[in-house]
């Protein structure tokens, strides 16, 4: 007995409303960057960054879709936390999955191996187009297509494709599950931390014509290669040593020449502590684009007052045996020192780079003269620049003696060295070398041609004044016991 009209219409209307709710739920909605309101970047020393995304999107009552598009490449997805900022509370996800498979024409070609697609053929002769159904079997280093009842690789013609698979995305994506008992138009923040965004320090000084006294700026530099960009975005740097544990399994993916005017420093950025560490704000709002590096000024101070050493440093190991002559013509290390204080226009904590040093010519040109890393600096601590050997400053130094006065085991021995140190000086002026002399065991000085200076428990110091276009002998007789 077949139902009634008016029954059959009422169920068929009942299924298409369940069918549309069912659609209506599990319909994606999407939210692009012409939703972001704003966005922060704080990102770290090791190739670490915090993302606070903010964004006006509209969504549905009940449980939904969203796809949040144009996130880091390089997310880590667990670290990720979806927010409402206008309904506290109102939104909890159910589920996430990151998409970060981006749509080309090899992985779609990836996606679809097992499955069917339409080879379309082009006649060159008539111009007339056939179409074929085949089967992908590989698209490893080429395409193997089953068409038919043959095989075929490197198929002429174009491939078309029923649909993009909902996992292959133009571009990052996290979609989420959401379930929203707020309002449909909310403001809310995505923040996750992702790899690809990098910063680093650099400084350029320039000597004046004394050398004691330097101007300096400082640069960051910053990579994006995070696959994304950020527009206007709040920038904030961390500088210090920050613990993570390392994942196995996560995804890794000129500086400018400037001298301050006045004798003061000059903070591009806001500088503030936090923890450990010292967080940088910048003053203004900055675009930070995708695979992109771009400079950002840190600082500027004019008028830092320098010191110059020339050092001579030698080994613990001349002490414990007979060696004679140790070398002619050794090369002196020059160094620049300067106080990271408020006194020498300096003062704030300097993030750790590389320090490039200029000093100009007779002609006014400013000409490189080395460079060197420098750890992190706090305020009021010494930064030291090893710049390189210097050329007209040598030294020729020999062990002239050598004894074992007592002891019969290596650990129970007393022993005598002399050594004779020559400085040579062609410079035009004269100069000062510092003598460092790592002595090791228990030690003393017998006697020397100069007073010493001991500034640590195994390091004898000596500062050795060295006429213009002269030399200067030392000569000093340890005695070391084991």
């Amino acid at each position: 007995m077949r139902p009634p009209l008016s029954a059959t219409l009422l169920l068929l209307t009942l299924i298409g409303s369940t069918n549309l709710s069912a659609n209506a739920q599990t319909e994606e909605q999407r939210s692009t960057l012409n939703d972001q309101q704003e966005v922060a970047v704080t990102i770290y020393n090791n190739n670490l960054a915090l993302i606070k995304d903010q964004r006006k999107i509209q969504l549905k009552s009940g449980v939904s879709s969203l796809a949040f598009r144009d996130v880091s490449a390089n997310m880590r997805p667990e670290t990720a936390l979806l927010r409402s900022i206008t309904s506290p509370g109102s939104l909890s996800v159910q589920e996430q999955n990151f998409d970060f498979d981006l749509l080309t024409p090899q992985k779609l070609l990836e996606k679809y191996v097992g499955r069917n697609v339409n080879v379309i053929r082009t006649n060159t002769a008539t111009g007339a187009e056939t179409t074929e159904s085949a089967q992908v079997l590989s698209a490893k280093n080429g395409v193997v297509l089953k068409i038919g009842d043959r095989i075929e690789t490197g198929v002429p013609g174009r491939i078309v494709y029923n649909d993009v698979p909902s996992n292959l995305r133009d571009r990052p994506t996290l979609v989420m599950a959401l379930d929203n008992k707020g309002a449909q138009q909310q403001a809310v923040e995505l923040s996750y931390l992702t790899s690809g965004l990098a910063w680093k320090a650099d400084y350029v000084v320039e000597l004046n014509p004394a050398e004691d006294k330097l101007d300096i700026s400082g640069w960051v530099t910053l990579t994006n290669t995070s696959g994304a960009a950020y527009r206007n975005a709040k920038l904030q740097l961390v500088a210090g040593d920050v613990h993570q544990v390392p994942d196995q399994s996560q995804r890794v993916q000129v500086t400018g020449y400037a001298v301050a005017a006045q004798p003061v420093m000059k903070r591009a950025m806001i500088e503030e502590s936090l923890f450990e560490y010292h967080l940088y704000t910048l003053d203004r709002l900055t675009t930070i684009a995708e695979n992109q590096t771009k400079q950002v000024a840190l600082l500027s101070g004019s008028a830092v007052p320098a010191h110059k050493e020339l050092l001579l440093r030698g080994s613990d190991y001349y002490y414990q045996s007979s060696y004679g002559d140790i070398g002619q013509k050794i090369k002196v290390a020059a160094f620049i020192e300067f106080d990271n204080k408020e006194s020498s226009h300096l003062g704030m904590p300097i993030p750790k780079g590389t320090i490039r040093v200029y000093k100009k010519d007779s002609a006014g040109n400013a000409q490189f003269i080395g460079e060197d890393n420098i750890d992190h600096t706090p305020k009021n601590e010494k930064v030291r620049i090893k710049l390189g050997d210097a050329f007209d400053v040598t030294a020729d130094k020999k062990q002239t003696d050598f004894k074992k006065i007592s002891g019969t085991g290596k650990y129970n021995s007393n022993f005598e060295s002399e050594f004779e140190i020559v400085l040579k000086n062609a410079k035009k002026e004269a100069v000062v070398v510092t003598v460092q002399e790592p002595v090791p065991g228990d030690w003393k000085i017998i006697s020397e041609s100069q007073m010493h200076s001991k500034d640590a428990s195994n390091t004898a110091v000596w500062k050795i004044n060295v006429p213009a276009e002269g030399s200067t002998k030392l000569v000093y007789r340890t005695q070391v016991r084991y």
